[in-house]
């Protein structure tokens, strides 16, 4: 089978996207294409004489019905530099393959994520996880200060411990999580999708949002009909449950309902599908 490339991809491997402060994404190998997805669905070794349309309009298909292993044959590596606190939610995914700089062998460099005071976020009342809203900007002036003293005087610790002989190993341990980590990650498109559905998601963290959004951007690049059909169907989308539906089709009108979708420009094998999904199998 033919190594496939897509010149847009091609146009910014091994070029680092920048991220928050000091962070970056840089994608360093990727393996297979849309057409990849499309000929492995087809179980075909070649080319074949589908049209980009029809390419499409597969890949739709495999998306909407969750159809997922002709997506697994695409694999992406990033080299990717990030605040350990963010590599710690980041690796919380465990499909991926990973190597990380390790502290026990490297001394780590005097490089910490010290956020802005307007990126700087009041803790949520209603959602102990999570900050909310800007706090006020003098408080926020102080606090990125504090930040940033504070991550000076963990550094020169840390480096005295190792001016005394004491193993990297052990004097790492004073070391924060704002301190900036690298580490490959390969990843298939699968599974590289449901890392972006929840990590674009408004609920994730904005650091690792701010990955997120940068690797989007290459997926993108690379398999451009894929991204499209995980943006309708996946980012776009949503899961109701079985007493979300029937509270759902208490208020809608079946027919109202076809109408607006074919409003919307769906051929009517997409319209019966729309309707089967709120009412159930339709003639």
């Amino acid at each position: 089978m033919a190594h496939l490339t897509t010149p847009e991809a091609e146009s910014i491997l091994d070029t680092p996207i920048p991220v928050l402060d000091k962070g970056f994404v840089r994608l360093v190998d990727y393996m297979g294409s849309d057409q990849r997805i499309v000929q492995a669905a087809r179980v075909s070794y070649g080319a074949g004489t589908k049209t980009v349309r029809e390419d499409a309009a597969l890949i739709d298909y495999l998306m909407r019905h969750r159809h997922t292993s002709p997506f697994e044959m695409v694999e992406f590596t990033f080299h990717i530099k990030a605040p350990i606190f963010v590599a710690r939610q980041w690796f919380r995914h465990r499909t991926a393959s990973i190597n990380e700089v390790s502290a026990r062998y490297s001394v780590m460099p005097d490089e910490f994520y010290t956020p802005a005071p307007d990126a700087l976020r009041a803790q949520s009342s209603k959602n102990k996880q999570v900050g909310e809203g800007p706090l006020p900007p003098e408080v926020a002036q102080t606090a990125s200060q504090t930040i940033a003293q504070a991550q000076e005087r963990a550094y020169q610790t840390y480096q005295a411990l190792l001016e005394q002989g004491v193993a990297r190993e052990l004097a790492r341990e004073v070391l924060p999580v704002g301190l900036y980590t690298e580490f490959y990650w390969k990843q298939d498109l699968h599974n590289l999708f449901h890392f972006l559905k929840l990590r674009l998601d408004w609920h994730a963290q904005h650091e690792i949002r701010a990955y997120a959004k940068a690797i989007a951007g290459i997926v993108q690049r690379v398999v451009p009909l894929a991204y499209a059909a995980f943006e309708e169907h996946l980012l776009g989308g949503a899961l109701l449950s079985r007493t979300e539906l029937a509270a759902l089709r208490n208020l809608i009108d079946p027919e109202a309902y076809r109408q607006a979708l074919e409003a919307q420009g769906l051929k009517p094998s997409r319209v019966r599908e729309a309707l089967e999904k709120i009412f159930g199998e339709t003639e």
